[in-house]
């Protein structure tokens, strides 16, 4: 792991980051419901640009470095998997496939064997 759990103290002036970040946010959608008489590429532009303003103005904020460090290490531990081939899933597909079969099977087969016995044998139903 690339950056070590450090404990941070959360300042107030990361919470009034966080906070303005969330108004923006609904500042543009409240200018998007405002502008409700305009073209539809104002009122996206309104949205857009609010959202994209409250989002930077967030991971500016100590949380938010701490969140791209998280998304960083998470992308180059993603990129160390290694995916199956085509043949590899396909078989893999295939044996779930057949598992779900039997077990369909196996609970149909002890469901019919159970309602047999509680209803014909023991109380005599047909």
């Amino acid at each position: 792991m690339a950056n070590p759990s450090v404990e941070t103290v959360n300042t107030s002036g990361d919470k009034l980051m966080l906070v303005a970040g969330v108004l923006l946010v609904l500042a543009g959608f409240v200018g998007f419901f405002w502008l409700s008489g305009q073209e539809w590429y104002v009122r996206g532009a309104a949205l857009a640009v609010g959202v994209i303003a409250g989002v930077a103005v967030g991971l500016l904020s100590a949380p938010g470095k701490g969140f791209i460090a998280f998304a960083k290490d998470s992308y180059k531990e993603v990129r160390k998997v290694v995916w199956p081939t085509r043949k590899e899933a396909t078989q893999t597909t295939l044996m779930v496939f057949a598992f779900v079969l039997i077990m369909a099977i196996f609970l149909w087969l002890s469901d019919k064997s159970i309602e047999w016995v509680i209803f014909s044998a023991i109380l005599g139903w047909k």
